[in-house]
C-alpha cells in the first residue's frame, strides 16, 4: 500500500520523499528518500563545496508513525575532498554511522530519564544495550558541560560520595549549596579525587569558598585543609544522627542479649520506635515505647539523650554549640554504655566541625535530595556496569526536566 507525505512534515533536510511503503507483513511503515541536489553536498571535514563521487543508500530507523515502526530509506553523497579522499557528507537528522535519527535518540534518552531501559527496549521494541547506548550518546553529546574552571561566586559547596550499587563504582558528587546545582561528578571517593576537582578552581573562586558540608570520612577533609586553608568544614546533622542511631541499635543489640524471657518479649518489635523521633509516633506506639523505656533504663538514657543531641542544633553560636556538645559528651562519659562513650568520644573529635553549623546554618539538605534522585537511577538501571554511563545520568537527574520529549519546541 502506498501513501503519500510531505518531506516538510517528515522534516528531513536535504532529501525528497519518493514513496511511503506500508509493509502489512512486518507491521512498518518505509518510508523512500533521494537526495535532494538543490542542496549543496559539503564535505564534513571542512564544510567546503565537494564533488560527489557516488550517492549511497542507507535505511535508518525514525520515530514511530500511526503506531507503526518507521523506517527511512535515505540517499547521502560521498565526496571525496581536496586531500583526494572520500568522505561521506553530514546529515543533520541522524549521526554519522548511526542506524537512528536523532529525534528517536532523544525520545528514547527522555523516556529513560522516568522508566528503566528494559521498559523502554520492550516499548519500542529495541535491544537493551542498544537502547542504552542511544541514551549515553545523547547525553554525551547535550549535557553541559561540568567544567570547574569556569566556576565563579561559590560560598557554600557540599561534597558526598554515592555507589553505582552497594559497595561497588563509587563517586564524588560536590554540589553548589546556595543554588543547589550540581557542579561536579567524577569516579572515586579518595581525597585525590576531591583534590583534583578543588585544584581546577580559579583561584578567587577557591579563596571565597567559606564552608564544605561533608560527612565524617578523613578523604574529604583532608582535601579541603590542603586545597582550601580558608574554609571551614561542616559535618552535617544528618550523619552525625545517624552515626548515633547506630550506637543505639548497638546498645540495643547488648540489652536483648542480657535481657530475661520477659525482657526480649519487651525488646521484639521495638527497633525503629526508639530510632523515629517522638512526633512521627502512632498512639499505639508512643505507648509500647514508653512501657519498654520504663521497664529498661540504658535505653531510656539512650532515647533521652538522643533528643538533647537533636537540640544542639538549636545553639544561636558556635561557642554555644560547643558548650553544650562538651556537657552532652561527659554525661556519656559517665554512663556504663560502651557504645555511647564511643560515639562520644567521635563527637569531641569532631566537635569543630559540628558546631561550624551554629556559624553558617549549612545543611545536607541538598546532597541528600540527590542521593534521592541517585538512588532512583539506581533501581531504573538494573544490570548497569558501565560507570560513565552512571556518571552522565547523575548529571541528567539535577537538570530540570523541562523540555519534551516528544515536541522539537517542547
Amino acid at each position: 500500500m502506498s501513501l503519500n507525505i510531505s518531506s516538510k512534515i517528515l522534516s528531513l533536510p536535504g532529501q525528497l520523499v519518493k514513496h511511503a511503503q506500508h509493509d502489512l507483513s512486518q507491521q512498518k511503515l518505509i518510508i523512500s528518500c533521494k537526495r535532494d541536489r538543490r542542496y549543496r553536498v559539503l564535505d564534513p571535514l571542512n564544510d567546503q563545496p565537494a564533488v560527489v563521487n557516488r550517492y549511497v543508500s542507507r535505511t535508518i530507523r525514525d520515530l514511530p508513525l500511526c503506531g507503526y515502526d518507521c523506517h527511512l530509506e535515505v540517499e547521502l553523497a560521498q565526496v571525496i575532498g581536496k586531500d583526494g579522499k572520500r568522505r561521506m557528507e553530514r546529515c543533520e537528522f541522524v549521526d554519522k554511522g548511526s542506524r537512528y535519527t536523532l529525534r528517536l535518540c532523544r525520545l528514547v534518552s527522555g523516556l529513560c530519564r522516568h522508566m528503566s531501559i528494559k521498559a523502554v527496549s520492550q516499548h519500542l521494541k529495541i535491544r537493551w544495550e542498544t537502547v542504552k547506548n542511544m541514551d549515553k550518546h545523547y547525553l554525551e553529546s547535550s549535557l553541559p558541560a561540568l567544567d570547574p574552571t569556569q566556576l565563579i561566586d561559590l560560598k557554600y559547596i557540599g561534597v558526598d560520595e554515592v555507589a553505582r550499587a552497594k559497595g561497588h563504582d563509587y563517586m564524588t558528587v560536590v554540589y553548589d549549596m546556595v543554588e543547589g546545582h550540581l557542579i561536579w561528578v567524577e569516579a572515586g571517593r579518595t581525597a585525590e579525587v576531591f583534590s583534583g576537582f578543588l585544584k581546577q578552581l580559579p583561584k578567587e573562586t577557591a579563596e571565597n569558598i567559606e564552608a564544605v558540608a561533608m560527612d565524617m570520612g578523613p578523604a574529604y577533609q583532608k582535601s579541603v585543609r590542603d586545597c582550601l586553608p580558608n574554609a571551614d568544614i561542616v559535618f552535617d546533622r544528618f550523619h552525625v544522627m545517624k552515626n548515633y542511631s547506630k550506637a543505639l541499635s548497638n546498645q540495643r543489640r547488648i540489652e536483648f542479649r542480657k535481657a530475661d524471657k520477659a525482657g526480649k518479649d519487651l525488646l521484639k518489635g521495638t527497633h525503629y520506635l526508639v530510632l523515629k523521633n517522638a512526633d512521627k509516633l502512632t498512639e499505639t506506639q508512643t505507648k509500647k515505647l514508653q512501657r519498654l523505656l520504663e521497664n529498661n533504663s540504658n535505653l531510656s538514657t539512650l532515647y533521652v539523650m538522643k533528643e538533647q543531641l537533636q537540640a544542639l542544633w538549636e545553639s544561636s553560636t558556635f561557642e554555644a554549640m560547643q558548650e553544650r556538645l562538651e556537657a552532652w559528651c561527659k554525661m556519656a562519659d559517665e554512663s556504663s554504655m560502651l557504645y555511647l562513650k564511643k560515639f562520644a568520644k567521635s563527637l569531641r573529635r569532631h566537635s569543630i566541625g559540628i558546631c561550624n553549623y551554629a556559624k553558617y546554618n549549612l545543611t545536607s539538605a541538598r546532597i541528600e535530595a540527590g542521593n534521592v534522585s541517585i538512588g532512583m537511577i539506581r533501581k531504573r538501571a538494573r544490570g548497569i556496569k558501565d560507570t560513565e554511563y552512571f556518571k552522565l545520568k547523575i548529571r541528567q537527574s539535577s537538570l530540570p526536566d523541562d523540555q519534551s520529549m516528544f515536541y522539537l519546541d517542547g
